[in-house]
């Protein structure tokens, strides 16, 4: 391999094309599908999506990478942080998200992706703890704020465990594959801040929580609480995602 992936753009390349048959499969690839693909890395990905679909828009911060992306057929490269780009000035417009995702990247991508209405359908490739968290149940582990925000998204219709095996460096976690479509506008930003301020201090009650947070005051919290159906000292985890947007409502 002519690049050395740098661990602190969370770069694991993909080097086995077995595993691009189960992305065509979870990620449902169209003719006329115009793909988002973040974290192009090599390109093995890219060539393949270009193969089957109407476009690709690949956005890649590592210039080293330039030779391996450049000249594939209906695939536009843009340089750059994937956090900061807008989509709006894409054209033709994406409305799928096909990626083996930089680690580092990877929860904050996708929670910024789902307020974009016009992405219809995600299949990503990430640390198999993150795939677990984006559907996870309330009252577990693993339930968490983007469990939340991906659940009043979307709904999962494809999951696969990944092999170390097939990425350079091996990771030393394990990884997965996981296909969701949406299903709904999902969280406003009112149900957004009451969301991230209920995990920010998640040992705390969900009334101290939104306190510490400065959106309300205990008081108010624990009523907006009562109204709902819930007692001031429940956490966050406990509430499903409806009760989220039924929360920022009281507020």
């Amino acid at each position: 391999m002519s690049v050395r992936p740098r661990k602190q753009l969370g770069q694991h390349f993909l080097v086995d094309d077995n595993i691009l048959r189960v992305i065509e499969r979870l990620a449902e690839l169209e003719p006329d599908d115009v793909v988002l693909e973040v974290g192009p890395g090599l390109g093995v990905l890219t060539r393949f999506l270009a193969d089957r679909v109407a476009y690709v828009h690949a956005v890649e911060l590592d210039r080293r990478l330039e030779r391996h992306l450049t000249g594939i057929d209906r695939v536009q490269v843009h340089w750059g942080d994937a956090l900061k780009l807008d989509l709006d000035r894409l054209e033709p417009r994406p409305h799928k998200l096909v990626a083996n995702l930089p680690y580092n990247i990877a929860t904050p991508l996708v929670a910024e992706s789902l307020a974009d209405q016009q992405l219809t359908a995600w299949c990503v490739m990430v640390q198999r703890e993150v795939a677990d968290r984006f559907f996870a149940e309330p009252s577990t582990k693993a339930y968490g704020s983007v469990s939340v925000l991906v659940q009043l998204a979307t709904e999962r219709t494809g999951f696969h465990p990944v092999s170390r095996e097939v990425f350079r460096p091996r990771p030393n976690v394990e990884s997965a594959l996981v296909a969701f479509r949406r299903t709904g506008p999902g969280a406003d930003l009112r149900t957004r801040r009451v969301v991230e301020a209920a995990f920010g201090h998640r040992r705390k009650t969900l009334a101290n929580a939104l306190s510490l947070s400065g959106l309300a005051s205990r008081e108010q919290a624990a009523q907006a609480l009562e109204t709902i159906g819930r007692a001031a000292t429940v956490r966050a985890e406990e509430l499903a995602p409806p009760e989220f947007v039924a929360l920022a409502e009281a507020l």
